[in-house]
């Protein structure tokens, strides 16, 4: 069957990561620079002041992306640096860095396409509550208005949330990600009032022009323990629905699943009759980031969730520990396409990565063939969904760039380019020059 045609091959980075100059430009803080500044939360102390100098290097990132021959380039737009304070006036310095960077990509034949929220939202909304107010969901079409009203004439992709059972579960439930509260399973507000956010942002996207509008979801395939254990099959299904159906049945179904029976507080307290049908406007596309699958036992008597995670055996490792398991990517596509059948929209592939200790060797070169082996097997999974009719428009590399990758710091390398922090020196790795080649020949 083949790639339809206008398959979009791109590569992927997120505005905290790779940005820096976190206090130029009237830019405010983020939770994201109060979580890095707060000892002990991130390994060895790094932040994202600096990262890898994008702001001002990104003729040099742009020049990279040309030489990559990617059609696509998935970024994020900062909330602190367009709206400081998360409400009220925009701030033009801000929103003129992306007005620079969406032309230079234009300029070299690449569609921009933008995030929303990856993560850093300002600090004065988190004081205020953060996602637990539902008053952040207006607060976000707010600055949804402001990003297309400046930019929708350029850029034809928008994704409003990016993985938002990741702020749900590491920011708001387990504490190790920003903002760092540890509220388990009473969280669960966090993820409603994502989603009424990105509902209010759809609106506001599409009535100044957005053209493609969507979200992005992180999945992971849920696999009990021990198939033939009941208590670890519900297990699997109790992370199933956390994981994988909360974000994605009240967009394409507008209901959500029976998380009441999982604990935590009644849905009543806080989803309002009206709410899902905004949830529930019609998306363009839906975002599918991939890494992994997850193994599933029962917990324990008294835990305080209805599952405990495990590690995946019987498949070789990336430098994170993390299973490389294609057939898991393969299976998810599968499952998505028989879950929601005629209501599920055209899917992208919007991060798939892995991170190696990658080093610059003696002869300047920077050999990262585990990382070509990755790429390539996931590849191919996805091309088997797409010869047996599963809607995949388009595949993003995670990442460009080697950058700060959360609580890890600078540890973890997942760029296709390599990143000196010290000098900024960019060094494209062998996977660099594979996933080039395999553009211009597919």
């Amino acid at each position: 069957m083949g790639l339809p045609d206008g398959f979009r091959w791109g590569v992927a980075t997120a505005a905290y990561q790779i940005e820096g100059a976190v206090a130029e430009d009237g830019r405010g803080p983020s939770t994201w620079d109060t979580f890095a500044h707060t000892p002990g939360r991130v390994r060895d102390g790094h932040t994202g002041d600096i990262a890898c100098d994008h702001y001002h290097r990104w003729p040099e990132d742009v020049a990279l992306l040309a030489g990559l021959g990617v059609s696509s380039y998935r970024f994020s737009i900062a909330w602190p640096r367009v709206q400081p304070s998360g409400s009220g006036p925009v701030n033009a310095k801000g929103l003129d860095f992306y007005d620079r960077l969406v032309d230079g990509l234009l300029a070299n034949g690449i569609s921009p396409a933008a995030t929303l929220f990856h993560w850093d939202l300002p600090q004065l909304l988190e004081d205020a509550g953060g996602w637990m107010n539902r008053d952040t969901a207006y607060r976000f079409a707010e600055f949804a208005c402001l990003a297309a009203e400046r930019l929708a004439d350029r850029v034809g992709m928008w994704m409003t949330l990016n993985e938002p059972v990741v702020v749900m579960a590491y920011g708001y439930a387990f504490g190790v990600y920003a903002p760092g509260r540890t509220l388990m399973l009473d969280a669960l507000p966090t993820a409603h009032h994502q989603l009424l956010g990105h509902g209010l942002a759809v609106a506001a996207l599409r009535g100044r022009g957005a053209r493609e509008v969507g979200l992005v979801n992180h999945y992971s395939p849920a696999r009990p323990r021990d198939e033939a254990s009941p208590d670890d099959r519900r297990a699997a299904l109790a992370f199933d629905t956390l994981m994988n159906r909360l974000f994605t049945d009240p967009i394409l179904d507008g209901t959500y699943p029976d998380v009441a029976a999982l604990g935590g507080p009644d849905p009543a307290g806080y989803v309002r009759p009206e709410d899902l049908a905004v949830i529930a406007a019609p998306i363009d596309f839906l975002g599918v980031n991939y890494y992994q699958p997850t193994r599933l036992k029962a917990p324990g008597a008294g835990a305080p969730l209805p599952f405990e995670m495990m590690g995946v055996p019987g498949y070789p490792t990336t430098g994170m520990g993390w299973p490389i398991a294609p057939d898991g990517l393969l299976s998810l596509l599968r499952t998505l396409d028989e879950r929601y059948s005629t209501r599920l929209p055209p899917l992208y592939i919007t991060e798939n990565g892995c991170s190696f200790p990658d080093e610059v060797g003696p002869d300047g070169t920077v050999d990262d063939v585990d990382r070509i082996g990755f790429l390539y097997a996931h590849i191919a999974a996805m091309r088997t969904a797409v010869d047996e009719g599963v809607d995949v428009r388009g595949y993003f590399a995670w990442s460009l760039l080697d950058n700060f990758e959360w609580a890890e710091g600078f540890h973890p390398r997942f760029g296709l380019v390599h990143v000196d922090y010290e000098t900024q020196r960019r060094t494209p790795k062998r996977s660099y020059a594979w996933f080039r080649d395999m553009i211009a020949s597919s």
